[in-house]
C-alpha cells in the first residue's frame, strides 16, 4: 500500500503542476458546453427562438392580404416582406432559411379549387437545403393559414366556389358520374345558403343605412383549426436545461481525452526506459498498473466534479442525487483509467496510438448522444449505441441533472460502466503481463 499510494501520489502531483493539460481539460470542456448549451436551449428560462420567413406578397386580393397577416399574426414566425428577386437571393445565399411567395390571384383560384380539386395555383416556396426542417415546419404553419382564409372565401356569402356556371358543370358531370352526385346536392345547398346569407346582410346594410348606422361586420365562415394546444414541459425533476446535457457530453468527452493522455503517458514511459526502472523497483506489475488506474481514476472525478460546480454556479445546473451524481462520476472516472490502461497496453508508439484512439473516442462520443442528444439519432442507431459506455454515461448524468432521477434510477448506467472497466481492466493486465514475459 506505502508503494502504491507513493505512486499515486506522484501522478497527481504531476498532473497539477501541469497548467497546460488542467486547462486543456477542464476550461475546454466548460466553454464548449456553455456553447452547445446554448445552442439546445440553453436554461429553463429560455424561450424557442421564432424563425424568420421571407414573404413575397404579389396576391393583393382581401384573400391573399388575410394568408399574409395570419402569418405575421403566428407566434413561431418573423416574417421579412421582400420582393421576389431579394427572397431567392437571400435564401441563394444562406441568409433565410425559408421564404414564401403569394402569386397573383392565388385567394380566388385556390378558393375555386377547394372541392372541384381542377385548376390548383400553385405556392412558390424557396428553402436552403440545409434547413429541410424549417421548411416542413413552415409549410405545416402555411397550410393552416391557407385553409382557413380559403374555405372562408369559398363558403362565405360572397364565396366564388357556388357559380351557377360551376354548379351546372358539376350537374353534368354527376349525371355521368353517380359517384359525383352526393358533391353536387352539397354545393346545391351551399349556394342556397350563400344566397341567404347574401340577403339576410343586404337587408342588415339597409337596415343600418336608413337608421344611419354603421354596416354590421360579416361573421366570419370557414374551416379554423379545431383544437389548440396546451404545451407542457414534463420531467421527474428540475425544468430542462440544454446545459447539463451538454455539460455531461464534454465532461465525458474530454474526460476520455485525459484517460488517452494517461495511456500515452506510459508508452512515453516505455520509450524512455522510466517504465523498466519501475518494475525494476521492490513493486509488482499489478502495483504499477493498480497506481496509475487509481492516480487517473481521482483526476478524472475531479475534473468531472469540478465542471459541474461551474455548471451549477453559472448556468444554474441542478443536481437533483447527489449520491447518484457521484456514483456515476467514480463508475465513469474508473472505465475511463482502464480505458488509458488498455491504450497503453495495446499501442505500439505513442504517436500512432494518440491517433487511434482520439478517433476511437470521437466515435464512441458522438455515437454516446454528447454532441447531440440520442433521440435525433434513427431507432436502430438508439439500440446499437448501448453496446458504447459513453451512452450510458452521458444517459446517466442526464438522469442525476435535469430528468431528477435518484440513485435508483443510475444504478444501471452505473453498473455498465463498471463492467465496462472491468474489461478494459482485466483486458489490458492480460497484456501487460504477456508482454512481461
Amino acid at each position: 500500500m506505502t508503494a502504491l499510494i507513493a505512486l499515486v501520489r506522484k501522478d497527481l502531483i504531476l498532473y497539477i503542476n501541469d497548467k497546460r493539460a488542467l486547462m486543456l481539460h477542464l476550461l475546454m470542456p466548460v466553454i464548449l458546453a456553455a456553447f452547445f448549451g446554448s445552442l439546445f436551449g440553453g436554461g429553463s428560462e429560455a424561450k424557442t427562438s421564432k424563425i424568420e420567413v421571407g414573404l413575397v406578397q404579389l396576391d393583393q386580393s382581401d384573400s391573399g392580404k388575410k394568408i399574409a397577416a395570419g402569418l405575421k399574426a403566428d407566434s413561431a414566425l418573423t416574417i421579412i416582406d421582400l420582393s421576389d428577386t431579394e427572397a431567392q437571393d437571400r435564401v441563394r445565399h444562406g441568409k433565410l432559411s425559408v421564404a414564401v411567395v403569394i402569386p397573383a390571384g392565388f385567394g380566388d383560384a385556390a378558393a375555386g379549387a377547394l372541392f372541384s380539386g381542377r385548376n390548383k395555383p400553385e405556392l412558390p416556396v424557396y428553402y436552403d437545403p440545409s434547413q429541410s426542417t424549417m421548411l416542413a415546419m413552415v409549410k405545416g404553419l402555411l397550410t393552416q393559414q391557407v385553409m382557413q382564409v380559403t374555405s372562408a372565401a369559398a363558403m362565405g356569402p360572397k364565396g366564388n366556389l357556388t357559380t351557377e356556371k360551376q354548379l351546372a358543370e358539376l350537374r353534368a358531370e354527376a349525371a355521368g358520374d353517380p359517384a359525383k352526385a352526393p358533391l353536387s346536392e352539397f354545393l346545391t345547398s351551399l349556394k342556397k345558403f350563400q344566397d341567404q346569407r347574401a340577403a339576410d346582410e343586404a337587408g342588415k346594410e339597409a337596415t343600418a343605412k336608413a337608421e344611419g348606422k354603421p354596416a354590421p361586420a360579416d361573421a366570419p365562415v370557414g374551416m379554423t383549426m379545431p383544437y389548440t394546444t396546451q404545451d407542457q414541459a414534463l420531467s421527474s425533476g428540475p425544468k430542462y436545461n440544454g446545459y447539463a446535457h451538454s455539460f455531461a457530453g464534454m465532461g465525458v468527452q474530454f474526460i476520455l481525452f485525459m484517460g488517452i493522455d494517461m495511456g500515452v503517458g506510459i508508452l512515453l514511459a516505455r520509450r524512455t526506459g522510466v517504465w523498466n526502472r519501475l518494475l525494476a523497483a521492490p513493486v509488482s506489475l499489478a502495483t504499477v498498473l493498480s497506481g496509475r488506474a487509481v492516480s487517473g481514476a481521482i483526476i478524472a472525478m475531479g475534473l468531472m466534479c469540478a465542471m459541474f460546480v461551474c455548471a451549477m454556479l453559472i448556468f444554474k445546473v441542478q443536481i437533483s442525487s447527489v449520491p447518484g451524481f457521484l456514483g456515476m462520476a467514480a463508475s465513469f472516472s474508473l472505465m475511463t483509467a482502464a480505458f488509458g490502461l488498455l491504450i497503453a497496453a495495446f499501442g505500439k508508439t505513442p504517436e500512432a496510438a494518440r491517433g487511434i484512439a482520439t478517433f476511437a473516442t470521437l466515435i464512441m462520443v458522438m455515437l454516446g448522444g454528447a454532441w447531440v442528444p440520442s433521440f435525433v439519432f434513427p431507432a436502430w442507431v438508439q439500440q446499437a449505441t448501448l453496446v458504447v459506455p459513453t451512452r450510458w454515461a452521458v444517459d446517466g448524468f442526464d438522469a442525476v441533472t435535469w430528468r431528477g432521477l435518484g440513485l435508483d434510477g443510475v444504478l444501471q448506467p452505473i453498473a455498465v460502466q463498471l463492467a465496462f472497466a472491468v474489461v478494459f481492466g482485466g483486458i489490458a493486465g492480460w497484456k501487460f503481463l504477456r508482454d512481461q514475459k
